[in-house]
Parts: C-alpha cells; sequence; structure tokens
C-alpha cells in the first residue's frame, strides 16, 4: 500500500501550480504552495504516508467535524434546534442568508453554523479551546499538537465578518454567550496545527463505527459516525460539495488552509493536504490525490 500511495502522491503532483493560497488570513498567506502530503489510516491501525504527510499545517474548517462531534456528545439532538442539516448552497461565509433564516444557520459547516456550535461548548466547558486540543492529541495519538498562535492571532485581527454573523446570531437569540469568546474557542480550534497523518489518524473514529483506536474507547456512536458522514457528504466542501461528491463519492471535509479529510467508512480515513485552493476555497492538488484515490479503492490494492 505504501508504493501505490507514492504513486498517487507523484500523480496528483501534476496539479500543482494551479490556485492560490488563502490570502485573506494572512498567517496563511506565506504557504509554500509546492507542497503535497497524502496520509491513509486504516481501521487496523496501519499509517501510511507520502510526500508532505509529516508537516503541520493550519486544520482550518476540518475542526468543524470535531467541533460537531463534541458538541453532539455533550447536546444531543437539542444542538438542531441551534443550526440546520442542510447545504447552504451560499458562500461559507454568507450573511444574507443567516439574516434571512432569522440567525439559524443552514448548516454546521458553514462559519456561522460552526460559530453556533461553538457557543454549546463554551457553555458546557471551562477551557473549551483546550479541551478541544486535548481531544486532538488523544484522537491522534500525537501529545505535541498545539494551537498555532500566530494563525490564532491573523484570524483574531481579521474577525470581522465571523463577528458580524456571531452578533447576528445573538441578536436572535441563538448565541448564549460573550461573542468574543466564542469567536476566541471557535478561532482556536481553526488554528490548530495538525499533520495529514495527524488527522488520518484523528478522523478514524468516522471510518470505524465511531471506535476511536487510539483512545481506546468508542468516541462517538455508530449512528453518528455515520450521520457525520452524511452531513460531510452533503456539506463538507463548501458550495462545491456536488462537485466533489461526483467526482470522488467520499464524504468528506476541507478546510482553507488546504487539507482535505475523506472517510471511506469500515475501511480507511484519508487526510491530503496542499495549500493552493480553487474558487471554492478547497485544495486543487488534494482534490485531485483523493479523486485519484478514489477511482482505485474498488481494485485490490498492494499491500507491500
Amino acid at each position: 500500500m505504501q508504493r501505490w500511495l507514492e504513486s498517487i502522491h507523484a500523480r496528483a503532483r501534476a496539479r500543482l501550480g494551479n490556485g492560490h493560497v488563502a490570502s485573506y488570513i494572512p498567517a496563511l498567506a506565506r504557504q509554500d504552495p509546492g507542497r503535497l502530503g497524502i496520509a491513509i489510516c486504516t481501521n487496523a491501525g496501519e499509517v501510511y504516508a507520502a510526500g508532505d504527510a509529516r508537516t503541520a499545517f493550519s486544520i482550518q474548517s476540518i475542526a468543524k467535524v470535531l467541533l460537531l462531534a463534541l458538541a453532539l456528545r455533550t447536546h444531543g439532538e437539542a444542538l438542531w434546534q441551534r443550526v440546520g442539516l442542510n447545504p447552504s448552497g451560499m458562500p461559507f461565509n454568507s450573511l444574507a442568508q443567516l439574516e434571512a433564516e432569522r440567525g439559524k444557520p443552514r448548516n454546521p459547516f458553514i462559519n456561522a453554523g460552526a460559530i453556533a456550535v461553538t457557543d454549546r461548548l463554551v457553555s458546557a466547558f471551562a477551557t473549551p479551546d483546550k479541551h478541544l486540543q486535548d481531544v486532538a492529541r488523544r484522537l491522534a495519538g500525537n501529545a505535541t499538537i498545539l494551537i498555532d498562535d500566530e494563525v490564532l492571532e491573523s484570524e483574531w485581527q481579521h474577525r470581522s465578518r465571523n463577528a458580524a454573523m456571531a452578533y447576528l446570531m445573538k441578536a436572535f437569540g441563538n448565541i448564549d454567550n460573550d461573542v468574543d469568546a466564542v469567536l476566541r474557542c471557535y478561532f482556536s480550534s481553526c488554528a490548530l496545527a495538525m499533520s495529514c497523518a495527524d488527522l488520518a489518524v484523528a478522523m478514524n473514529f468516522l471510518a470505524a463505527e465511531g471506535e476511536a483506536r487510539t483512545m481506546g474507547e468508542r468516541f462517538v456512536s455508530p449512528g453518528l459516525a455515520r450521520r457525520l458522514n452524511a452531513i460531510m457528504s452533503t456539506c463538507g466542501m463548501y458550495d462545491a460539495a456536488g462537485d466533489f461528491a461526483y467526482r470522488v463519492g467520499l464524504p468528506a471535509k476541507s478546510g482553507v488552509g488546504g487539507g482535505i479529510v475523506a472517510i471511506v467508512p469500515g475501511r480507511m480515513s484519508i487526510c491530503a493536504w496542499s495549500p493552493a485552493l480553487d474558487d471554492s476555497g478547497n485544495s486543487v492538488a488534494a482534490q485531485y490525490a483523493l479523486e485519484l484515490l478514489a477511482e482505485e479503492l474498488d481494485n485490490p490494492l498492494p499491500m507491500a
């Protein structure tokens, strides 16, 4: 499987040079667009990595999966009174849709939805950002994972639009806590620095019916793992979710740091990363790597 993964990495490099790194967060604008990594964690716990798969990067919106899993563990189905379950069909930071729908975000993977989910965690935990960091460390089996303070401060200094969404939701009664406290926690989650290998291992619970091998416990129920995968399929790739679903066919969540996590239920979790993004905010080369991988999943895979 290692040689197979390295072959996919080599072919996916053909897409390097396309797209642009995220520039609206200055700390991300300095990323090297020539980086490309891909890692797989099988449900047996085997990890395979190619390219820059051991290099840490800002996970950005991939954190929304962890935020949602923790909020559902804490608040259960009552969470859906605060946030919807449907694709937005609008940019991930749309204020117009939020205003029209009276402060209830369309889904938990657009920014407003993730901020509403974060508000539930701020209500539940004394230090929710540290709790999330600890969970990420335990899921990945890596105690060195940190919140990148430079990225956090960069997002904080350029928070105007996210703050506008948060205050709009608060005006409609959909944010309970202090807006700055909620935003600080939200930005902290996005500023987690993890590698492809870290994320492939950490997200394997979604491929293994909720079982987190590194934690030695069931992180979420099999039913919740299935539902999280369903939301990733419909909402995980911003407003290009349908296109990605057609081309790749796997539940996935992307981030503007260039990472994409994808799940093959019952078999493996995958993370690909390359910083240059398309117009929808999804990594060009990482998408192509996952497309190549998905095309070959039905073939017998070499295990050497």
